[in-house]
């Protein structure tokens, strides 16, 4: 039995063709509080080398709510990408090099390793021990983490790139 599942990004939809055990596979996005954390991030990448911000800070340049902020810096500060300094001047900034932080290290910040299936971590699967699969998504988890680590925290300041169109032959 197949489902047809339409998945939906910020700018594109799609359609992805499913079956019954894979269907955690249909809802391969990013989680809101991922999602919040990358633009945290972003937002906070921004003042790199002008000084300090505040979480509220970063809450009313993103437009997110303050509690939202503040819970996703308490995790980017434990998962060693911000730093929080006190005192006068004190604030929040980036721990390491805007280039050095991915998108991988943020997604994992908040959301622990990244697998696109429970199995792999241990959960229960609907096949078990059965499933052909299961030996070869540690490839794919480590094909998708590796394309996540590949976007630096520096590349989403840059101007998205627009390709040409391909003519078709």
């Amino acid at each position: 039995m197949r489902n047809t599942n339409i998945i939906t990004t910020r700018n594109n939809l799609f359609s992805v063709e499913i079956g019954p055990h894979c269907s955690d596979l249909a809802s391969m996005r990013l989680s809101n509080l991922a999602d919040y954390a990358v633009v945290t991030m972003h937002a906070a990448a921004r003042h790199c080398g002008g000084g300090r911000t505040s979480a509220a800070e970063l809450a009313a340049e993103t437009g997110l709510p303050v509690p939202t902020v503040q819970k996703l810096v308490s995790k980017l500060s434990a998962a060693g990408l911000l730093r929080s300094v006190r005192g006068a001047g004190g604030g929040l900034q980036l721990a390491r090099p805007a280039a050095a932080i991915s998108v991988a290290d943020i997604v994992e910040a908040v959301e622990g390793p990244i697998a696109l299936t429970a199995c792999v971590e241990g959960q229960d699967c609907t096949i078990g021990q059965d499933c052909s699969l299961r030996p070869h998504w540690p490839l794919i988890n480590g094909a998708l983490r590796g394309a996540l680590a590949g976007i630096a925290l520096t590349q989403l300041a840059d101007a998205p790139k627009t390709h040409a169109p391909k003519e078709l032959a």
